[in-house]
């Protein structure tokens, strides 16, 4: 315990998540934890199909989430997250990117060690680490990532050009992602992309040519469509990431 509560001042900042707006001043009261990771990142193996980016990404305060898991719909949203014991725990908490799906002991958050560390008063962590469990609260915020476009990955077992499947990165704003689409030249349509498991969609037998996404958004008080302002080339390859020149607010 002592090593993470060391090592969470000093890790690399790749990207991480600014202060936001909250969208609303309500918290809600649950139940948090942290999983095991020997140097107190996130996993490569998360469920939202993420890879190395959710071990890393918003400097490893990431988390496996429960009841906002939504079918995986709830991958790539960002909440504040702060420990309800104030001789612990600082009144800002920590601000964590949803990677993963966990659940366990009635709790909403299984959080990367780093994270957890993170809702402690300086020199508290290794007492913090101690509770285990903590009680916390929480809200939705909107995620930052500074100089940073929506980002499409091909995920390393697409198979060109018969299988693709995507993943989004740098999912910015206050949005869930409820459905890519492809655009289908031949017929002039939006084709539908099938979610094959958390943030991961993919298609059979992908058009032709340059390809075309488009991205069904979902908050709180919208329900919007947007296109990606650059097509993936024609010869993708499996790994490989594409940027979208698309921005969310």
């Amino acid at each position: 315990m002592a090593g993470c509560a060391l090592a969470y001042g000093f890790g690399l900042v790749v990207a991480m998540l600014l202060p936001g707006l909250s969208l609303g001043d309500d918290f809600v009261c649950t139940r948090a934890t942290y999983y095991g990771s020997p140097d107190c990142l996130g996993t490569p193996t998360g469920a939202c199909g993420y890879g190395e980016f959710g071990r890393n990404v918003n400097d490893a305060n990431v988390a496996g989430v429960s009841r906002l898991w939504k079918n995986g719909t709830g991958c790539g949203g960002c909440y504040q997250v702060r420990c309800k014991a104030p001789e612990l725990c600082t009144d800002e908490g920590v601000n964590i990117v949803v990677t993963d799906y966990g659940e366990g002991d009635h709790t909403d958050f299984i959080l990367s060690p780093r994270a957890y560390g993170r809702m402690a008063r300086p020199n508290c962590a290794p007492e913090l680490y101690k509770y285990g469990v903590v009680e916390v609260e929480y809200k939705r915020i909107p995620c930052r990532y500074a100089g940073y476009n929506i980002v499409v990955k091909v995920k390393e077992h697409s198979k060109y050009p018969d299988y693709l499947a995507v993943v989004l990165l740098y999912q910015a704003g206050q949005y869930d992602v409820a459905a890519v689409e492809i655009w289908q030249e031949d017929c002039k349509q939006w084709r539908g992309m099938r979610r094959a498991y958390g943030a991961v969609f993919d298609v059979v037998a992908p058009p032709k040519g340059e390809l075309k996404l488009r991205f069904q958004l979902v908050s709180s008080v919208e329900t919007t469509w947007v296109e990606s302002k650059s097509a993936i080339p024609g010869e993708w390859k499996a790994g490989a990431t594409y940027d979208s020149n698309l921005q969310l607010n």
